[in-house]
């Protein structure tokens, strides 16, 4: 496929969506309730194949769909359901069968723009493009891949060559669920359709950001998935550093597809490598204990760190992150701290500096924006701290779901809601340095934030901040 025809279908909406491994875990959890929040919307309008090992017969797959939907608390209408269900058709067989790709080929027959979605593992990623390019199916089609791509720089790259050696990178849609979050895509709006922000999104007046993504669950049983796996690969490389491009880049402008993946590309260019002595790990005690973790293990459950951007926005402004299990709260947000204010003439003397003003964008849960302010006390001339909170559910109603966006996107071709290989491999390179030299792990006490040591890294910029949690 040609640049100019990759273009063109971008534009086009997919006409059948293929799912590999529909009888997993993730269809179960979230792809069966995002097609069908998007039928419920009317937003659905192409046959859906199903393509798994398990030797089901299609009303196995449509009751374990009703199943799936109902289990995750999603209200369910029996029309709607109807509807659906009605677009199911199933085909089973093994990834590496030739057999199987001429059965899907029989199935999307007529159709000129299928969608591939592969809910499978990164090791059957290109057997599986492999046997659809030898039926001849993926000269005009979409091939949607879900994470880890890659466990490092050189990983990733490798995985990549051999997706290119079959189709072409504008056909490849590189799912991180938190680009299909509305919160993030929030973060977009907020900065860049509000004048007020964007004279002072700086480092003239921003001292530092931070960004916490905190869990207060373990890994639950999940050692043999979690512990090759680590806070940093998990959820810093892709979820947390495609939130902080966002944060960081240039307004997006221009046309095409590709104008906010360039300018994501363009922080991730910018950024230094990571530094390991600006690189804290933590391991919460009992993780060891776990089933399916390694004897000795060394995979941290915690990890914070600083990140520098090295643009004519951002120098000096660090980018602190944390990430962790076992943690106080569950909550993820982005808090923007900028700089304080000289000493006020009209205050008392003895009275403390004024607190840094600060915009906490809360990702989840219940998505929201704060702007953390200075007022004048009520009982006398000293300064208090005053909140301004929205909550975005309370002015906008609920939204849809992140795999509804990103199955929604995928079929329409919009590519903004994707990871691309030269941001991807980008980020690699920034976090590379952690992988190879990374600090021993630290013990830390569940529900707590981390090693005490986290906290010398943000000792000159006001230490990490409580964070925003909904009522």
């Amino acid at each position: 496929m040609s640049a100019a025809d990759a273009q063109e279908a971008g534009a086009a909406n997919g006409d059948v969506l293929v799912i590999f491994g529909i009888t997993g875990d993730l269809a179960r959890v979230m792809t069966f309730r995002s097609l069908y929040r998007l039928e419920a919307r009317g937003l659905l309008d192409c046959p859906i194949v199903g393509v798994a090992f398990d030797d089901w017969t299609l009303e196995q797959l449509i009751e374990h769909a009703r199943d799936s939907i109902v289990a995750t608390g999603e209200p369910l209408d029996d029309k709607v359901f109807a509807r659906f269900s009605k677009r199911l058709s199933y085909v089973h067989g093994d990834f590496k069968d030739p057999a199987v790709y001429q059965q899907v080929a029989s199935e999307i027959e007529g159709k000129e723009l299928p969608v591939f979605y592969l809910e499978v593992p990164p090791s059957l990623f290109a057997t599986v493009v492999g046997g659809l390019a030898d039926a001849g199916l993926t000269g005009n089609a979409r091939v949607v891949i879900e994470k880890p791509f890659g466990h490092d720089l050189a990983s990733a790259r490798e995985l990549n060559a051999s997706l290119h050696a079959l189709i072409d990178e504008s056909q490849l849609y590189r799912i991180d669920h938190f680009l299909g979050k509305m919160s993030v895509e929030d973060i977009l709006y907020l900065r860049f359709a509000n004048a007020i922000l964007e004279p002072v999104w700086n480092r003239n007046f921003i001292s530092c950001v931070e960004i916490t993504m905190a869990e207060d669950f373990d890994i639950s049983g999940r050692g043999n998935f979690y512990d090759p796996v680590g806070a940093m690969r998990d959820v810093v490389q892709n979820h947390i550093l495609q939130v902080l491009s966002l944060v960081a880049l240039e307004p997006p402008t221009g046309h095409g597809m590709d104008v906010l993946n360039n300018r994501k590309r363009d922080v991730f260019v910018a950024m230094a490598e990571a530094d390991p002595a600006h690189y804290v790990r933590g391991q919460y005690a009992g993780y060891l204990d776990e089933p399916g973790v390694a004897e000795g293990s060394q995979t941290e459950t915690f990890c914070a760190m600083r990140f520098e951007i090295d643009n004519w926005r951002w120098a000096g402004v660090p980018f602190f992150v944390r990430a962790g299990k076992a943690m106080p709260v569950t909550v993820t947000e982005v808090r923007v701290v900028f700089n304080t204010t000289p000493w006020l003439g009209f205050v008392p003397k003895d009275s403390p500096r004024p607190e840094a003003n600060q915009l906490v964008l809360r990702i989840g849960p219940k998505p929201g924006a704060r702007l953390r302010m200075q007022a004048k006390a009520a009982d006398g001339p000293a300064l208090r701290s005053v909140q301004l909170d929205m909550e975005f559910e309370e002015f906008g109603g609920e939204g849809p779901i992140a795999y509804e966006v990103l199955l929604k996107a995928a079929l329409d071709g919009d590519s903004s809601h994707f990871a691309r290989q030269d941001a991807l491999e980008e980020t690699w390179r920034v976090v590379q340095p952690l992988i190879d030299s990374p600090p021993p792990v630290e013990a830390y006490e569940k529900g707590t934030w981390g090693p005490p040591t986290a906290n010398d890294l943000v000792a000159g910029y006001g230490g990490w901040r409580d964070p925003w949690l909904p009522e």
